[in-house]
């Protein structure tokens, strides 16, 4: 993946970055004495109508992270992120989200595939004070999906602040990759800080990316460490950074195997020594490690435009005694070759707008029938950016020209797409129906999303496209 235009840029993207953190490291500075926090699950039982009911509570905090410097923050049922989600396929599910901060918020189930309406996107503004209440039938594969705020110009700030947990999907496919949660089944939210000469954090959203931190938590977590029991463990990755991308590995270059990514599981594991993770992407893989050793996971300096640098993000001390891991399966999902396409639509990705046009919260940009399988070209002509869809799943066909590395050929619903270049999408679009609550395509450059790099799309019935309203009413939107 290498951007056409990357020379051109390089002037542009070195001005941009300087300043914000982005060409800044912290190789040999972290002590590694702080336990990773493993979010707590919550994973309610059926009530007595078969429904999961979620208690979620968007609240403010203080939480220390930087040793003996508590910060303000956000959190979901705490003071900084929230909890691991869980639920299984066929699972009823109800999310009561009690909004208590001082503002309008939102919860956005990123990677969920859902009726629009119980999206949690801009149009489903929860008040100070109010409780929103979407409910669904949990019905797509096991994955590693995620849940942040998705308030119109303000998504940047409220992610930044704390306002962000995963959400575990899992199905009756039995895969033999380890699954016990917190013990060879890890989450890891990376996710770089920026502090003022205070201690406060940093919002100050300056430069073409916006922030870019030169401090990395992990789970919330200051220089951690984890200590590994088994000899394989699992890590599941998401970038939730509002721009920085991470190019990860082991620092001795070892190989491990990704065996997910956005929207489940790859056919076969695939061996690397690293892999690019952008924001909002998640990336499951499972490493090998031998009793008594430690080695740090990093971030290395790559070729994007969007945060270089050397990182130190976690540092993995493994047990002198190590319970014996299950081997890797050769296959881990059946995978269907995408559909045929129906239809081809263009986005060029614009410095900050799509097709030349900013997000229009009144405005239905593309209408699409139910069930559709469309090629998706995405046509970078500036600074990188990324591109995430909501409710779909899609598969990458190419990047300019040339079929992915074999990592990111699995499902997927969000895709760096570096300067200069041209991504095709084969996108798969859902069958829940609604010609007047539109779902969200954009930037998950947080900046760049709140900026206007959003546009919207309603699915409808086959045969209603031209039929439909190119107008959303504003009114009943919010809560």
């Amino acid at each position: 993946m290498r951007r056409r235009s990357f020379l051109a840029l390089t002037a542009l993207a070195a001005f941009t970055v300087t300043g914000c953190g982005g060409g800044q490291g912290n190789v040999g500075s972290l002590e590694f004495t702080a336990p990773l926090h493993i979010p707590p699950v919550l994973d309610p039982a059926p009530g007595p109508d078969g429904v999961k009911r979620f208690p979620l509570r968007l609240q403010e905090g203080r939480a220390e992270m930087r040793p003996g410097k508590p910060v303000g923050t956000w959190g979901i049922n705490g003071d900084y992120l929230g909890p691991t989600l869980r639920a299984k396929r066929g699972d009823r599910v109800a999310m009561n989200v009690t909004n208590t901060l001082g503002e309008a918020s939102t919860l956005h189930w990123h990677g969920m595939r859902l009726p629009a309406k119980m999206d949690g996107g801009p149009h489903q503004m929860i008040n100070p004070g109010d409780t929103w209440s979407p409910e669904w039938t949990v019905d797509q594969p096991a994955a590693t999906t995620w849940y942040h705020p998705h308030p119109h110009g303000q998504t940047a700030r409220h992610v930044y602040r704390g306002l962000a947990g995963m959400f575990l999907i899992d199905d009756d496919k039995d895969v033999a990759l380890p699954r016990t949660y917190g013990t060879d089944d890890i989450p890891l939210v990376i996710q770089d800080k920026k502090f003022k000469d205070d201690g406060e954090l940093n919002d100050n959203t300056g430069g073409t990316f916006g922030i870019l931190g030169d401090h990395i938590l992990v789970n919330g977590t200051y220089g951690p460490y984890f200590q590994v029991t088994t000899t394989n463990a699992r890590f599941r990755v998401l970038n939730g950074s509002n721009a920085r991308v991470y190019d990860i590995g082991f620092a001795d270059d070892r190989t491990f195997h990704v065996v997910g990514g956005d929207g489940g599981l790859l056919e076969k594991p695939v061996p690397v020594r690293r892999f690019q993770i952008s924001p909002g992407e998640r990336v499951e893989i499972v490493a090998g490690f031998q009793p008594g050793e430690q080695v740090l996971l990093k971030s290395f300096d790559g070729d994007s435009d969007i945060g270089s640098g050397d990182f130190d993000l976690i540092k993995f001390t493994a047990a002198e005694r190590l319970k014996p891991s299950a081997g890797l399966p050769g296959r881990l999902a059946d995978l269907a070759p995408p559909a045929k396409p129906t239809k081809t639509r263009t986005f060029r990705l614009g410095g900050s707008n799509i097709n030349s046009r900013n997000m229009d919260m009144t405005r239905i940009d593309e209408v699409v029938a139910a069930g559709a399988s469309e090629i998706w070209e995405l046509d970078n002509v500036t600074y990188s950016h990324n591109f995430h869809i909501h409710e779909v799943v899609f598969r990458v066909l190419d990047i300019d020209g040339e079929q992915p590395p074999e990592h990111l050929r699995g499902p997927k619903d969000t895709v760096f797409v570096p300067s200069g270049t041209k991504v095709r999408l084969a996108v798969e679009f859902g069958r829940h129906t609604d010609p007047k609550t539109p779902y969200m395509y954009h930037c998950h450059i947080l900046k760049h999303e709140d900026q206007g790099m959003m546009g919207q799309f309603v699915i409808v019935p086959p045969g209603t496209e031209d039929h439909t309203s190119r107008t959303v009413s504003m009114s009943g939107h919010g809560h």
